[in-house]
């Protein structure tokens, strides 16, 4: 039986996508599909039974990014279901930002050790545990990588904690790293830094950075999920070790 094709009668692609549940990671599985990609979904929830998304139970994947060995577990159950070995696309969306008491920001002094290595095992170890545990397959399909950092992994920012900012820019660095080692195995890697996203993460007072982004408004999901889209496809196919900011201009 041939296998399905996308509308451009290509073979199907498919995407590998952490947290996936809301806010960027939804919209980008809504932007795939659409285009008529395989998406698998990881999160730390199960597949909620109210979700439209009619191959979702079938292609998500519980899996605890915190925990090493569930991430390593979770890699072989990925295995098993890319019946012809290639992955075309992993997006490594999946983030946590603790707030102190009151939603108020974590700063260096005030982490603990525990939610140091807490955040930096699910932004930081997780995506590259991901992307080597894969690695063959996503040479058989030359395909891309996109690690999702942030604004806050460049600057201080008012409401993102030390320990977010901090993984988000080792996560930068370790796009650029990946770029070099992977890009010879035909694997393009790169990144998207979101600014103020409109999405359910959003700190209280954040309408108070909207008068310093240029465009004076805050982005959309959509928005964010269109750039990830571009650059898992040939429209992208020579771009390697970029972080693309998607901020409104607020970087400049």
């Amino acid at each position: 039986m041939p296998a399905p094709t996308t509308p451009t009668n290509q073979p199907r692609r498919t995407l590998l996508l952490t947290g996936a549940s809301r806010g960027i990671g939804h919209a980008t599985v809504k932007r795939f599909s659409a285009a008529g990609w395989r998406v698998i979904t990881c999160s730390r929830h199960p597949f909620p039974e109210n979700c439209p998304w009619e191959m979702g139970p079938e292609d998500h994947i519980q899996v605890d990014l915190a925990d090493p060995a569930n991430t390593q577990h979770a890699v072989e159950e990925i295995k098993t279901r890319l019946t012809d070995g290639e992955l075309h696309a992993l997006v490594n969306n999946a983030a946590i930002s603790p707030k102190a008491e009151g939603g108020k920001r974590l700063s260096s002094i005030d982490t603990t050790r525990d939610v140091w290595r807490h955040v930096l095992q699910v932004n930081f170890l997780a995506p590259i545990m991901l992307a080597r545990g894969l690695l063959k397959e996503l040479q058989a399909a030359k395909g891309s990588v996109v690690n999702v950092t942030s604004i806050a992994g460049s600057r201080v920012h008012p409401f993102a904690g030390a320990a977010y900012s901090t993984s988000k820019a080792a996560l930068a660095a370790l796009t650029r790293e990946m770029a070099a080692d992977f890009g010879p195995l035909g694997i393009r890697v790169n990144a998207i830094a979101p600014g103020e996203i409109d999405t359910a993460m959003l700190s209280p007072g954040t309408e108070s950075i909207i008068p310093h982004i240029p465009l004076h408004r805050l982005g959309t999901t959509d928005e964010v999920a269109k750039i990830i889209y571009v650059l898992c496809t040939d429209t992208a196919s020579y771009v390697n070790g970029a972080e693309i900011h998607i901020n409104g201009g607020q970087h400049v």
